[in-house]
């Protein structure tokens, strides 16, 4: 893969830029996602936030770059494009399923190295990082891969019925499966609010595992709790929006210089 990090470059997409939000939020897709994952909320949101969605190598248009294997090595490029991209508002990250994780691990490296979190993270659809499960799905062959998409939903069946989508679905889902599935526990906490989002029917999520996200800040905690599995974002975009939307207004209120 190239070493660039350039700003609406390889590694962020604005489907609907914004420059008179006050926030702008980061968008972490889920395992073997993309970036246009996210253009519906991104739609929605327009144009009173600025979003930036992440785009991880190996799929879409850059799939002729090598997947990333260790979910620290992407946190580690993810870091540097978003530092790359900073323009003066503070960021609210919000991930889904693997970005979640993800997200925190950025997080985490804005906190250590800056001494400044985002100023929200969203976490929607996995454990809390103390939580991990680990999981084998990464060494599964292509059928046993299959049977992990057609559980866990989010990607349309006819895909997994094309020989040719499924050559180029396959690598980036199992890439991003050991990445998250091998990422050790973590006990480490953020400085910012988090906000967790689970599905009630999620077979990757209990209710106890997501709000063990608590034990990850020293700030305000909330989780919500959804029908559905564990694409259940899909069913609640109106809801996942103004769950956004709410804690940015928080964040506005509480900080009103920044308006």
């Amino acid at each position: 893969m190239t070493g660039s990090t350039t700003f609406d470059g390889e590694w962020i997409r604005r489907f609907h830029p914004s420059e008179e939000s006050t926030f702008r939020l980061v968008c972490f897709p889920h395992a073997g996602g993309s970036a246009s994952y996210y253009y519906a909320l991104s739609k929605a949101l327009a144009p009173g936030l600025d979003m930036l969605a992440l785009q991880y190598p190996g799929r879409q248009d850059r799939a002729a770059e090598g997947c990333i294997t260790r979910l620290s090595d992407l946190a580690d490029h993810v870091y540097a494009a978003l530092r790359d991209a900073e323009d003066g508002r503070p960021y609210v990250f919000f991930g889904h399923s693997m970005g979640s994780v993800l997200a925190f691990e950025v997080a985490r490296r804005y906190q250590d190295r800056t001494g400044t979190p985002p100023s929200w993270l969203l976490a929607s659809g996995y454990p809390a990082p103390s939580r991990l499960r680990g999981g084998t799905v990464h060494r599964r062959d292509a059928a046993g891969i299959l049977d992990e998409l057609r559980t866990v939903g989010g990607t349309d069946p006819a895909w997994l019925e094309d020989a040719e989508l499924l050559a180029a679905i396959l690598p980036p889902v199992r890439a991003d499966y050991t990445a998250v599935e091998t990422h050790p526990r973590s006990d480490a906490r953020l400085t910012c609010p988090i906000t967790t989002l689970t599905g009630d029917n999620d077979p990757h999520t209990t209710v106890t595992e997501a709000e063990a996200w608590a034990d990850h800040t020293t700030d305000d905690f909330t989780c919500r709790v959804f029908s559905g599995g564990h694409f259940f974002i899909d069913q609640h975009v109106q809801e996942i929006t103004s769950v956004i939307s709410d804690a940015v207004r928080d964040l506005s209120a509480a900080v009103p210089e920044l308006l």
